[in-house]
């Protein structure tokens, strides 16, 4: 797809909390609050770990408090957390939380007193989406031009590592020099010649699944998408797709499984995707290192968010892709 099918967007995502809208990130953003909102945050910031030279915890609970202070924590990231990833936040670990917008406190001040946001950005300040069609279409295209080197329907099952045979459910079997994994790990049945604690370490990767509901109205929002703390909500997202293309009505919310209420699949306007998000466990990163590099070994390769187990979004699993693809054809 050519530069001119696409248009360029800034990334415009907000918050609700407390019946009022600001923009993401909060911390950079609090200036839209009324004024003794904005001092209650500051204070509570101002008195946050990170501010007072305690050393970063290791707990995600912990940490959420030592850089944002307790009231952004109990208001906005504790429970929009746990709506998203689920009760036990101190299951997931420190490490991936450099994907968070950095903003400090005097960056923060600054933009209480300017009246506009300083610090990093969140990622995709700006971005493309097609002028036509869904994101999809990027991969439609792909698959048409290497329509023949691609088989549907197939549902794999099954790698054994002795042969570098994959297995699919109607008893197929594909041998190749090189291997590639791009599907969830926990769905391989088996993983034959993988030594049995690698196996094991694979059944503790953990993961959410995400209900994408659909509703016919356009809502009145400016914003691409905007999340909703408010534990009352099942739903923790909602996306006007009307704002990244005029053509287009309707929005979509996103709810966590184990938060919907009522049908959870329909094939229509409700479809469960099972697979959303891996969760970044604290135990996550050596079993994926031990499991990946024992793989690469054999010529098998895990690529993307769930062949790495990682919360990546499209343009960095396209990124290592190319990258993956480069390295192994200079072999």
């Amino acid at each position: 797809m050519p530069e001119s099918e696409w248009n360029k967007y800034v990334r415009d995502s907000r918050i609700e909390l407390d019946d009022i809208t600001v923009s993401h990130p909060l911390e950079a953003n609090i200036w839209q609050f009324p004024l003794e909102k904005q001092v209650e945050y500051l204070e509570s910031i101002a008195k946050a770990g990170c501010n007072s030279g305690e050393p970063m915890p290791e707990k995600f609970i912990d940490w959420i408090r030592w850089k944002l202070g307790d009231k952004i924590a109990e208001e906005y990231m504790l429970p929009y957390n746990k709506k998203m990833f689920g009760e036990n936040l101190n299951d997931l670990g420190t490490y991936w939380l450099e994907k968070l917008p950095s903003v400090s406190f005097k960056e923060t001040l600054l933009s209480c007193l300017a009246k506009k946001a300083y610090g990093k950005q969140p990622g995709h300040a700006e971005f493309y989406y097609p002028k036509k069609f869904g994101y999809g279409e990027v991969w439609l295209r792909m698959a048409q031009n290497i329509s023949k080197h691609i088989e549907y329907g197939k549902n794999i099952v099954e790698i054994d590592f002795n042969t570098n045979t994959v297995t699919t459910s109607d008893g197929g079997k594909y041998t190749a020099e090189k291997i590639i994994v791009t599907i969830p790990w926990r769905e391989f049945t088996n993983l034959h010649g993988i030594p049995k604690e690698i196996a094991d370490d694979v059944q503790k990767l953990k993961h959410t699944a995400v209900q994408i509901k659909y509703f016919p109205e356009n809502l009145a929002a400016q914003a691409q998408w905007t999340y909703f703390a408010n534990p009352a909500l099942s739903y923790h997202r909602i996306i006007y797709p009307h704002n990244v293309n005029g053509k287009w009505n309707g929005y979509w919310t996103e709810t966590r499984a184990e938060r919907v209420e009522g049908v959870l699949h329909d094939g229509k306007t409700i479809f469960m995707n099972d697979y959303a998000y891996p969760l970044n466990t604290i135990e996550k990163p050596k079993i994926m290192e031990r499991l990946l590099a024992w793989c690469r070994e054999r010529n098998v390769y895990g690529l993307g968010r769930w062949g790495e187990h990682s919360h990546y979004n499209s343009d960095l699993t396209v990124e290592l892709a190319m990258a993956l693809a480069e390295k192994l054809c200079r072999r």
